[in-house]
């Protein structure tokens, strides 16, 4: 699929640094003969809606209450581990460990490399330092210490405020990290001093190799967009990553979409899947997953039949629905109870190994409003091996309509 692209703004030199910058030259050429551009922009592998309509603005007058807001905020202070670089010097037993520090950044360390995903400090996700959402909970560690990390490569699903942070890319280009982004993105990070030379920008379906690893771009059901123009220029995307030994998947953003079977039967068995479960709407039901689409995601990934263990992403930092703040949590349990799959609930910036039992800790429980009626009582894992007690239901509804854009 081809066609012309919209051509990059004249106000370009005047945009906010935030904003990033159009892609011109050799990668536009690249975006215009990719196979999922047509039209003047990027498509999704099934056609999806980009946000919410009428109905959503109708909604807002309620949705805006203090008594409809405050179940989407924590009411306490949020449990975060506080990780050390101690913490990270030991290599796992496994070979595979994973750190979340919030909302979709994971660091995986596999087969003695260190992958970061999403990696997002800033306090707000916003182009704006005033406005726009801000966190609930501290990072586990301050972005200073980042570099001290060492780094192989890190990975960018799309350009979203929320996965894309110019501060923390600004930090990143101190060391000698490779960025491994979508089609187009690179133009975003060459604006903030990222040199072309440690930029791997790739379309779905296309492999690097880095460090040892073999990171791959797969389909993702989303879209794009940092400024007030041009959204569809830069492609999203889901990712996959193997050592040769060890094998995980970073969803990145999107809605629920019969390709994963795809992914999962090209680039899996995966050992660990990080899969977004928060910020989902009735409004926009597309380009994000409820927990139980996340849980069938991961499914689907698996071959039909659950292994590995699911890290549920995309939650728990930033406020970017209606839904109460511990709803992507509680969904999850429940939904891994009925399908019989092992997932992960770490507290922010507690390092675990997939290859380890998971304990069940319901942290968000120590912070969250407790909802009318009190906490429900999930079920008992089912045991391994036996057979699990069908699809998995969406135990959790969209609430009312969120107050911003997703992002």
């Amino acid at each position: 699929m081809t066609g012309a692209a919209r051509q990059p703004s004249r106000l370009v030199k005047a945009r906010p640094a935030p904003f990033g910058a159009d892609p011109t030259g050799a990668r536009l050429e690249r975006i215009l003969a990719s196979p999922n551009y047509a039209d003047g922009a990027f498509v999704n592998p099934t056609a999806a809606r980009q946000g919410p309509g009428g109905e959503f603005f109708k909604s807002l007058p309620a949705a805006l209450r203090k008594e409809a807001r405050l179940p989407r905020k924590p009411a306490r202070r949020v449990p975060v581990h506080p990780t050390t670089l101690a913490d990270i010097a030991v290599p796992p037993a496994s070979g595979l460990r994973l750190t979340w520090t919030g909302h979709s950044t994971v660091l995986a360390e596999i087969g003695g490399r260190r992958v970061l995903f999403d990696p997002v400090w800033g306090e707000r996700c916003s182009p704006f330092s005033f406005a726009g959402p801000k966190r609930v909970h501290p990072a586990p560690f301050p972005l200073s210490a980042l570099n001290r990390l060492d780094i192989d490569v890190v990975v960018i699903s799309h350009d979203h405020y929320d996965h894309l942070d110019m501060p923390t890319i600004v930090e990143l280009v101190r060391s000698d990290v490779v960025f491994a982004v979508p089609l187009g993105v690179g133009a975003h990070l060459e604006h903030w001093g990222v040199p072309a030379a440690r930029l791997r920008e790739l379309d779905w379906h296309e492999s690097t190799e880095v460090a040892g690893l073999t990171l791959t771009a797969t389909p993702a059901r989303h879209f794009c967009g940092r400024g007030l123009r041009g959204r569809q220029q830069t492609l999203w995307a889901s990712w996959a990553v193997t050592d040769g030994t060890h094998r995980v998947f970073h969803s990145g953003d999107t809605g629920y979409f019969p390709g994963f079977a795809d992914i999962g039967a090209q680039h899996g068995p995966f050992d660990a899947t990080m899969i977004q479960i928060g910020a989902y709407s009735e409004f926009w039901p597309d380009i994000h997953m409820t927990p139980a689409e996340g849980m069938q995601a991961h499914v689907d990934l698996s071959g039909g039949t659950p292994r590995g263990v699911m890290l549920p992403i995309h939650w728990g930092t930033f406020n970017l629905a209606q839904h109460t703040w511990a709803d992507p949590a509680e969904g999850t349990v429940a939904a891994a109870r009925k399908a019989g799959a092992r997932i992960a609930t770490p507290r922010v910036g507690a390092p675990f190994e997939p290859a380890e039992p998971q304990p069940d800790d319901w942290w968000w429980r120590e912070a969250a409003l407790v909802p009318p009626g009190g906490w429900p009582a999930h079920p008992e894992p089912v045991p391994a091996g036996a057979a699990p007690a069908g699809p998995a239901a969406d135990p959790v509804r969209p609430g009312p309509a969120p107050t911003a854009e997703p992002a």
